[in-house]
């Protein structure tokens, strides 16, 4: 199957309050049971094994509701880990729903601002983490992203995201049929692999951005998650 270019229900303008709050609820589901907090606890736990994250801040670009934050302050106070987390994300509604998600971890702070234009200074946080943002975006948005990311983290950039493949695509469409009656659920879910890359095309895309070595893991079912690493986080893959 080819990439589509069709925009996502998400990413248009004008979408009801309460079909945007149920969709981003369903994707903090999918993210629980469908491996989405996996790659990046993996290669977190094997730095901290190595006695290497005694602290660590980490900022989250496309937040959405601020799941993922959540499940990385929770891990890393279960650790005794001093963290600091940052919840990068552009759309008012989907802020507000992330301010209640993330209301009860004050080591979580939020921001509203376009993922191309992160207002950080260089080197301002540990690592820089997307999750299933960059499949939204054209082929050269992606290089100049992983590019504006790579002059913010001082230890690492980590993307997880889909991998195009036509059993993912009927899996999702099929599932989200049984489980929710939501419209932007039922045809994002779908679409996002349908707009998502090959591993291949991952890989190509990776090495056109430019910024350095990269290791792609794949995660099952149809994800993956990509370790640019910097400084001496390189030993932990």
């Amino acid at each position: 199957m080819k990439r589509s270019r069709e925009k996502e229900m998400m990413d248009q303008p004008g979408n009801p309050r309460y079909l945007l709050e149920e969709d981003l609820q369903n994707l903090r589901i999918i993210n629980r049971y469908l491996g989405g907090y996996r790659g990046l606890l993996g290669y977190l736990r094997r730095l901290e094994r190595r006695g290497e994250m005694k602290n660590l801040s980490f900022l989250d670009v496309g937040t959405g509701s601020g799941d993922i934050p959540v499940a990385v302050v929770r891990w890393a106070m279960g650790k005794g880990i001093q963290v600091r987390t940052v919840g990068l994300e552009l759309d008012q509604v989907t802020v507000e729903v992330a301010r209640r998600q993330t209301r009860s971890c004050p080591e979580i702070s939020l921001v509203r601002a376009d993922a191309a234009h992160p207002p950080f200074s260089p080197s301002s946080f540990d690592f820089v983490h997307a999750s299933q943002l960059l499949h939204h975006f054209l082929e050269e948005d992606i290089v100049a992203l992983l590019r504006a990311w790579s002059k913010i983290a001082r230890r690492g950039i980590l993307v997880s995201d889909l991998v195009r493949h036509p059993l993912a695509y009927w899996g999702i469409f099929f599932l989200t049929r049984l489980l929710t009656r939501n419209p932007m659920t039922r045809t994002d879910a779908p679409l996002s692999v349908h707009r998502a890359f090959t591993v291949e095309e991952w890989t190509d895309l990776f090495e056109q951005a430019g910024i350095g070595e990269f290791h792609l893991f794949r995660i099952f079912p149809f994800r993956f998650v990509a370790v640019f690493p910097l400084d001496g986080c390189r030993e932990a893959l």
